[in-house]
């Protein structure tokens, strides 16, 4: 399985280059629907057979409150792109403090039960794999902390296919559709564009509907 020559890639670069004395962080990016989560969990059984702490962190863990990403006056994309994290706060509280191995860690953990904010301590083992996991990692912004990128090449007819079935949160079929449609494929398309994760990404997972990722 593909699983598992991903993991003795980023073990064959563990252990030929890293001896830097911080947690090692890997990178999983991936379009909405191409299975970020159950790759990273995968991954994290993976490295635990083999006898190496794994902590999965997951990037929609630290969006910012509704109002700042809603209804901005910005067209709907943009709130999607620029707007859904505090880009620098990130870059600031995580990627610099994992790579300068400071522990604990004070991250943004966002509520959605009171749309609020509560900062959250992490220990991080300074000799722990970071596995992060969420969309637009590679974006300039964060992609030079990432010891070893990942990401899920996948269909956008198989992506839309999962992800308008499970949203159910959104409302009916057609509305999901106009979300997607508006908010979250024109802000993918743009990142694309932009930032070009596909030839900045140190592995391509390549996602098939009859994939061991669901």
């Amino acid at each position: 399985m593909e699983i598992g020559k991903l993991t003795e890639t980023l073990l064959a670069q563990y252990k030929c280059e890293y001896s830097r004395g911080r947690p090692f962080i890997i990178g999983i990016d991936g379009l909405g629907g191409s299975g970020k989560t159950t790759l990273a969990c995968k991954l994290k059984r993976e490295l635990i057979a083999a006898s190496y702490e794994t902590v999965i962190l997951h990037i929609d863990d630290y969006i910012v409150e509704r109002e700042k990403r809603y209804q901005t006056g910005n067209a709907e994309w943009y709130e999607y792109y620029y707007l859904q994290w505090d880009v620098e706060l990130i870059q600031g509280e995580l990627f610099r403090k994992l790579n300068r191995n400071n522990s604990p860690i004070t991250l943004p953990f966002y509520d959605h039960s009171i749309n609020a904010i509560r900062n959250k301590n992490v220990n991080i083992p300074s000799n722990a794999i970071i596995i992060i996991e969420g969309v637009f990692l590679l974006r300039k912004e964060w992609r030079s902390f990432f010891d070893f990128s990942v990401f899920l090449e996948c269909s956008h007819e198989l992506r839309s296919k999962r992800v308008l079935g499970r949203d159910v949160y959104l409302g009916a079929y057609q509305t999901r559709m106009e979300k997607y449609q508006k908010r979250y494929w024109l802000a993918e398309d743009y990142y694309l564009n932009k930032e070009n994760p596909i030839e900045n990404a140190d592995y391509i997972y390549r996602i098939v509907e009859k994939t061991d990722v669901q």
